[in-house]
């Protein structure tokens, strides 16, 4: 197997710290602003949030529309990617919570 493996990269990607907080509120949320999403994420920093969300607009993960507006408003939202990856997610959490507090006490990772 010496192909190229996307899943293996995303997972990789999605497990740097933030990401998928920041995915799951702009999910959950259809569309929010920096600041909006510093309050929900909690303990991020406004630098770390940054990188996270320049990153996921380069991957066309997310959408970043800028208002012409005095103050100026950016407002993220996921792009049809990021929906289909929220799709993903859904299934993770299925797994979650039916194999997860199982599989992890057992595994004496918790």
């Amino acid at each position: 197997l010496n192909e190229k493996c996307y899943v293996e990269d995303l997972l990789t990607y999605l497990g740097k710290k933030w990401t998928l907080q920041i995915l799951r509120y702009l999910y959950g949320y259809k569309k929010l602003r920096f600041n909006e999403l510093i309050k929900n994420i909690g303990e991020i920093t406004p630098r770390s949030l940054s990188q996270r969300l320049k990153e996921l607009v380069e991957l066309e993960i997310i959408n970043k529309k800028q208002f012409n507006e005095i103050p100026p408003r950016v407002e993220y939202s996921l792009t049809e990617s990021g929906r289909d990856l929220t799709e993903f997610f859904k299934g993770l959490e299925e797994w979650g919570e039916k194999w997860g507090k199982k599989t992890f006490i057992k595994a004496n990772v918790l």
